[in-house]
């Protein structure tokens, strides 16, 4: 079946986009979709930090004191971490290392500065850390649920070959040939003399987890107190789990320099071990009072 030289595809579900722009353009000034989603994901997030907090009796002006820090300080650590660990490709021009309209923002580098701010801001104001994070880590599922699509204007982010039922089709001009494997090379389809590559939606599937983790997460702070640390071990469980899985689906994993394992789903796996044997151990410690 000819789609028509359209720019994605998702044949086995009927969805065809014509034509993909990833940006927007007011007074002859690009603003990136990129950007854009990344920024409704964040106040987003905000809201429902806001409104877990007063569901709670807490003071929202704390959370969106420390929001302004977590923002500023998240977005340089996720481009840190993405820099990092794509020197090569940055060491032959400093200045791309400061354009993140194409992308770049790696979310556990987000996470880790994000944690770094928030014990320093509760030191500073004399505050439990986990009566921060509890909250916090209610809310950053939902700006990863909207921020991933983001990856998705910009043809990225994808997984390997597949045929299953949610395998996308990208016209192969659109992406960055960086992330377009031998494999997918391998099963090029070509409609009307255009080339696709087919793959799986990676950014899909961690969007939908993270919709996941927030209905569980939500429903479990619903019956308990903040502060306890359940809610951030929780998130740190949920999201290690899913990415670990998800990112060995990916063509642009982030490798540990001088081996081929992928620093993200590494990552992944410690997170969601600390944090299990964090939880169940405290948990069992509760009840044995």
């Amino acid at each position: 079946m000819s789609y028509g030289g359209a720019d994605i595809i998702f044949p086995h579900l009927g969805i065809v986009i014509k034509n993909l722009t990833n940006h927007i353009t007011v007074f002859n000034f690009d603003i990136a979709f990129y950007g854009i989603i990344i920024g409704i994901g964040m106040l987003l997030a905000l809201f429902v930090i806001e409104q877990d907090a007063k569901r709670h009796g807490l003071d929202p002006n704390l959370y969106y004191d420390f929001f302004i820090y977590a923002i500023i300080f998240g977005v340089i650590g996720a481009r840190l971490y993405y820099v990092i660990f794509q020197w090569d490709y940055y060491k032959g021009d400093i200045l791309r290392i400061i354009n993140i309209r194409q992308g770049g923002l790696a979310i556990y580098g987000g996470i880790i500065a994000g944690c770094i701010t928030g014990l320093v801001f509760c030191r500073i104001r004399k505050i439990s850390f986990f009566r921060l994070s509890d909250c916090c880590f209610l809310g950053v599922p939902v700006g990863q649920m909207i921020g991933r699509w983001g990856n998705f204007f910009n043809c990225e982010a994808f997984g390997g070959y597949t045929d299953s039922l949610f395998a996308m089709r990208i016209k192969q001009s659109l992406a960055n040939p960086g992330m377009i494997s031998e494999e997918l090379i391998s099963h090029v389809i070509t409609d009307n003399g255009i080339k696709y590559i087919q793959v799986h939606p990676t950014f899909l599937y961690e969007s939908c987890w993270n919709l996941l983790t927030f209905i569980f997460l939500y429903n479990y702070a619903s019956k308990k107190e903040p502060g306890s640390g359940n809610i951030t071990l929780l998130y740190l469980m949920c999201y290690g789990f899913g990415r670990f899985f998800i990112e060995g689906l990916r063509t642009d994993r982030l490798l540990i320099p001088g081996t081929p394992l992928p620093v993200s789903q590494c990552l992944s796996l410690v997170l969601f071990i600390c944090a299990s044997a964090a939880f169940f151990y405290r948990r069992s410690k509760s009840k044995s009072k």
